[in-house]
């Protein structure tokens, strides 16, 4: 009788440590990072401070001039990212903090975005007004300290990748794309490819997200009966949110498998479950379901019921975004869309060992993707890509999914929450209240550099030049 609680205690103990030892590596490459980035500007400004007085810009000019790297550099060797959620923001800023000073590479950004998604927080800005403009958070201030020379942002999106190039989509009018030549390639353009809210926001710019949200509450709130197909942490999150937060519509969420939450242990999986139907939301499981063109009738496929509806909210069918490397290597692309790779997390392709993957999009075997173990491929891809770039080496840093980082923090409403781990065979989860109807996303605004939520500057411009 004693074997459970034995089992737990002991996955608790292990949690700890494993979340302490990475706590620590956490702030001792935080550390080194940032005492490379003091570097870089003290090299700035040294610079700055030897150039002929005749020959330094006038104020005017300081910013376009604070633009143009160094002559030196003028035909850097590149390291493009493409993409720059969790993983892609995370290896950018790893990798031109790490290039050596003088050096011949530069790291080039390719993202379609205006501003990071903090994807947390969607379901709930679906719901609450006047918090949406919180999951935009600026990019640029998590840079800081990266000097110009060192990388380039390209607000855009790959269409294509070659060996040693890659190909930007054209503008409106039918013109070529810009096309980028790389000495290393990375992926990190995550999965979400064709979702929407409220799963992604399914607009590259910030006003057109916000425009999105809006409407979507603006639909909940107008509705009298809601139905959300989808019984992962999208779908759950937002019938629960819409329920608590109006508790006289009816909503009814539809899942396809057994139990909602089905990656996760049964233990949540009852904890969830038992959380929505106390909330008075109708979860119907086992049936996949078909809805009309007007988007008011869903048809239950497998009992042939129909259910009534005002607004249908999809949250299913996330599909890696690895089309990018459809073209340069197919064989490395698996059935699910994910992109194989090593623990190197190179890609699976001998021909290809410039080209590396992490992230969301990357087959790394991890069972909960999230934003802990995007960053953590992150450190791995930076490390391995310097190893080679710098110093000639092998890629030596690898990657292995482990447990710890699928904690998952579940939310039941807009005041209660679910936190949960597990190791595969024992789980442990507790219930929480939560005091902020934001989830707390001014910590993420601070975790990535910015002031929460002050977005008046284009903290980018300093890396757009070509």
């Amino acid at each position: 009788m004693a074997v459970k609680p034995l089992a737990k205690a002991g996955l608790i103990w292990r949690f700890f440590l494993y979340t302490l030892g990475a706590a620590f590596a956490f702030f001792r490459r935080t550390r080194a990072l940032k005492k490379r980035q003091k570097r870089q500007q003290a090299l700035e400004r040294r610079k700055q401070a030897a150039a002929p007085s005749g020959n330094k810009p006038q104020l005017q000019d300081t910013e376009a001039a604070a633009t143009q790297p160094p002559p030196q550099q003028q035909h850097p060797r590149n390291i493009v990212v493409v993409g720059a959620s969790f993983a892609g923001y995370h290896v950018a800023r790893e990798l031109a903090a790490g290039l050596p000073e003088g050096g011949a590479h530069r790291v080039v950004v390719v993202e379609p975005s205006s501003h990071f998604h903090w994807t947390w927080a969607l379901p709930r800005v679906c719901v609450a007004e006047g918090h949406e403009h919180k999951a935009f958070i600026p990019y640029g201030p998590h840079l800081a300290g990266v000097a110009p020379g060192r990388l380039r942002w390209v607000t855009g999106r790959v269409a294509s990748a070659s060996r040693g190039s890659v190909t930007l989509q054209g503008d409106d009018d039918g013109g070529d794309g810009e096309v980028i030549p790389y000495d290393y390639l990375v992926v990190a353009t995550g999965s979400g490819a064709g979702a929407t809210l409220p799963s992604r926001v399914g607009a590259a710019d910030r006003e057109g997200g916000l425009g999105r949200i809006r409407e979507m509450q603006r639909r909940v709130a107008g509705a009298a009966r809601v139905v959300v197909v989808g019984g992962g942490a999208a779908g759950v999150e937002l019938a629960a949110d819409a329920k608590a937060r109006y508790p006289d519509k009816d909503v009814v969420l539809v899942h396809s498998r057994p139990a909602v939450m089905h990656r996760f242990g049964p233990e949540l999986q009852a904890a969830a479950l038992e959380g929505l139907r106390g909330l008075g939301i109708e979860v119907v499981l086992g049936e996949r379901a078909s809805v009309g063109e007007d988007g008011r009738l869903v048809t239950l496929l497998r009992s042939g019921r129909t259910i009534e509806c005002d607004v249908f909210i999809s949250c299913v069918g996330q599909r890696p975004t690895s089309d990018v490397l459809a073209g340069l290597s197919p064989g490395c692309i698996s059935e699910s869309g994910h992109v194989r790779v090593l623990p190197t997390l190179q890609v699976a392709d001998e021909s290809l060992p410039n080209v590396f993957a992490c992230g969301d999009v990357a087959d790394t075997g991890t069972a909960n993707p999230n934003g802990r173990a995007a960053v953590r491929q992150a450190e791995v891809v930076a490390d391995n890509i310097l190893a080679m770039a710098t110093g000639g080496g092998r890629p030596c840093a690898e990657y292995r999914a482990h447990w710890a980082d699928g904690v998952i923090k579940l939310t039941m409403g807009l005041e209660k929450s679910i936190m949960q781990f597990g190791d595969g065979k024992t789980e442990f989860f507790w219930h929480s209240k939560e005091k902020d109807v934001a989830l707390g996303v001014d910590g993420a605004w601070r975790h990535l550099g910015a002031v929460p939520f002050e977005d008046s500057t284009d903290e980018l411009a300093q890396y757009r030049q070509v």
